[in-house]
C-alpha cells in the first residue's frame, strides 16, 4: 500500500495531466521503446519548439487520466512503454513531428491520439500528420482570396478602360 505522501503526488499528477489533456487540441499516444537517449533529446528539441508537451507517464497514471477526460477509449491501447504528446494550439504539430520521427525510427510506434476530445486512431494520426501547418493553410487561404480580389480588380478596370474608350455621343 502506497503511502499517503506518495498517493497524494500521484493524485496531484493526474489531476495537473488531465486539466492539461482536457484543454489540449490534440494529442499523440506513442511506444518509445528502443529510443536512444541521443534521438530522444533531438525529439524532445523538435516538440518544445512546436510548443508540444511530451512526457514519459506510468500507464496507471494515463488511465487515469484517460477515464477523468472521457478518453476512456485509449486505455486498451496502454501496454508497454507510454508517452503522450500534447498541444495546446497547434492541432496538427503532435503528429506530424511524430510521424516523421516514426517514419525514421521503426521501433518507435504511435499507438492513437486524440483530436478536439475525440479519440482518433493510428490511421486518422498519421492522416492528421499530412496536414500542412495552420500558418500555410492560412497563407494558401490568403492567397486565394488575394488572387479573387486581383481578378475583381482587373475585370473592374477593363471595363473602366473601355468606357473610357467609346466615344461620347
Amino acid at each position: 500500500m502506497p503511502s499517503a505522501k506518495i498517493l497524494a503526488e500521484k493524485q496531484a499528477q493526474v489531476a495537473k495531466l488531465s486539466d492539461q489533456v482536457k484543454t489540449a487540441a490534440s494529442g499523440v499516444l506513442v511506444n518509445y521503446a528502443k529510443t536512444t537517449v541521443e534521438d530522444d533529446t533531438v525529439l524532445r528539441r523538435e516538440l518544445r519548439s512546436a510548443g508540444v508537451e511530451y512526457g514519459v507517464y506510468k500507464n496507471s497514471i494515463l488511465r487515469f487520466v484517460f477515464n477523468e477526460t472521457g478518453l476512456s477509449d485509449m486505455i486498451d491501447k496502454l501496454v508497454g512503454m507510454s508517452a503522450l504528446a500534447i498541444c495546446q494550439e497547434d492541432q496538427i504539430a503532435p503528429a506530424r513531428i511524430l510521424a516523421k520521427f516514426a517514419e525514421s525510427h521503426p521501433s518507435f510506434e504511435i499507438k492513437g491520439g486524440f483530436f478536439e476530445g475525440s479519440v482518433i486512431p493510428v490511421e486518422k494520426v498519421i492522416a492528421l500528420s499530412k496536414l500542412p501547418s495552420k500558418e500555410t493553410l492560412i497563407a494558401q487561404l490568403m492567397s486565394v482570396l488575394n488572387g479573387s480580389m486581383q481578378s475583381l480588380a482587373c475585370v473592374l478596370q477593363a471595363v473602366v478602360d473601355k468606357a473610357a474608350e467609346a466615344p461620347a455621343e
